[in-house]
């Protein structure tokens, strides 16, 4: 609806042009070209009155300033570590960010080769031969794998099973997945905060194609029967989905090690500020379902003066074949997100990661044992080994959330007596702190 009687750069069709189009399909007007429900439509004005950019300005800051200047111990998929400075600079570079797609061979061999060596490093840490280069979040990883299962399992059962104690957003991502497949979502339950593996054994029938677990798990609880669970799966044929992220897997065994058929997950702990909103998929797989992997993978190859190329190698979605042989409709990806994690996994290496992972235990650890000396609260809750955060038992979980944020500390409340606390090396120096505002406000 462009408006305007001679176009305009940015909707150059004119009124003229706009009229021949409509004669062409049959439609009298550009409101017939859609189907907006009553309940949503809005045939109005907003009232915005124009303003000038220092007054936009002014009004943003002012909106800016009302937000609570809060140490964030959050977590639960959203995790901040320090970037160093050299990804803000070399990813800023106009080779990188671009508004030209990415992926022409013949002009991007930089990014191309950066995403290969992303996807390379992901084959290194999960132990699965087949790394796709990125996805929007870990919720759309685990969704893909879901209907992936459904594709490539020949178990005639539908049911996807996953943990009961599943973040929200994964939870609903997965749900709008499977909406309108043959597939069903049911869970299974826990046990001191990690798989009830009886419980899992006796549901695990010939209905179930898929089964997920997570490593650490929703609250930072490290998995014991990791392989057991991929037994379980196994002996029913059902694909085993191991959900997990990026800096996690610099310490813990590698998944394929523990029978697991697709890895999942974050990878935007790396190379990102916590954004509470933008992530970065994993995903990873056995190379039998490489045809059949979400997304796209880049390739190395020789040009024909035997030069090493970079390119894309497969990309199975409905922008580059036909719908019905289409593995995903996903239509992009993180690549410049996953560039940053590549730079900031590189700058690591493989024992600067492993440092980090460590201090991952070793923080949460040492702030659990100081916060369960404090009266009235228990932590960790569930008596397992934990990866940057735990839940933390307390009589009152809203009143004490409420009195920390008074005292300038933001965590999570799980339900009436439960919190979940998160520690990273950006808050590792803020825990002292967090302990004495524990200790005013738990008693």
């Amino acid at each position: 609806m462009s408006g305007r009687s001679a176009g305009s750069p940015f909707a150059p069709h004119t009124l003229e042009t706009t009229a021949e189009m409509l004669a062409a399909v049959g439609a009298d007007d550009e409101a017939d070209l859609f189907d907006i429900p009553e309940s949503v439509a809005f045939d109005g004005e907003f009232g915005i009155p124009a303003r000038s950019e220092r007054e936009v300005v002014g009004d943003l800051r002012d909106t800016f300033a009302r937000n609570d200047d809060l140490t964030e111990f959050l977590g639960r998929g959203h995790y901040g570590h320090y970037v160093p400075a050299l990804v803000d600079d070399l990813s800023a570079r106009s080779e990188f960010l671009t508004s030209y797609t990415q992926y022409q061979p013949e002009i991007t061999q930089g990014f191309l080769q950066a995403l290969f060596e992303y996807q390379s490093m992901l084959v290194e840490l999960t132990g699965l031969p087949v790394a796709n280069c990125s996805m929007y979040d870990a919720a759309t990883g685990l969704a893909e794998a879901a209907l992936l299962a459904d594709r490539v399992r020949s178990a005639s059962g539908d049911t996807v099973l996953v943990p009961e104690a599943l973040r929200d957003g994964k939870r609903s991502t997965l749900d709008n997945y499977v909406d309108g497949s043959d597939l069903s979502v049911e869970t299974y339950p826990s046990d001191d905060g990690t798989v009830d593996l009886e419980a899992l054994r006796e549901r695990v029938g010939g209905d179930v194609c898929f089964v997920y677990a997570e490593n650490p798990t929703v609250t930072g609880a490290i998995e014991p029967e990791l392989a057991a669970v991929g037994d379980v799966a196994d002996e029913h044929d059902a694909l085993f989905c191991v959900g997990s992220d990026v800096v996690a897997l610099g310490l813990l065994r590698e998944p394929a090690s523990v029978g697991a058929d697709v890895v999942v997950g974050e990878a935007g702990a790396l190379g990102l500020p916590t954004a509470y909103g933008m992530g970065l998929g994993l995903f990873a797989c056995r190379e039998e379902y490489l045809r059949q992997v979400p997304g796209r993978l880049v390739g190395a190859s020789e040009d024909a003066a035997d030069h090493r190329a970079y390119t894309l190698t497969l990309q199975t979605r409905e922008q580059h074949i036909r719908k019905e042989r289409a593995t995903s409709n996903i239509c992009t990806n993180q690549a410049w997100v996953a560039l940053r994690a590549a730079m900031h996994l590189a700058t690591l290496g493989a024992s600067g990661l492993a440092d980090l992972a460590e201090d991952c235990v070793r923080a949460a650890r040492d702030l659990a044992a100081d916060l369960d000396e404090v009266d009235g609260v228990t932590a960790p809750l569930h008596d397992r080994h934990h990866f940057r955060e735990f839940a933390v038992g307390v009589d009152d979980a809203h009143g004490v959330a409420a009195g920390l944020q008074e005292r300038g500390y933001a965590v999570h409340v799980l339900d009436g007596d439960t919190l979940q606390v998160c520690v990273t090396d950006l808050t590792a120096g803020e825990t002292d702190g967090l302990v004495a505002a524990f200790t005013e406000v738990a008693n």
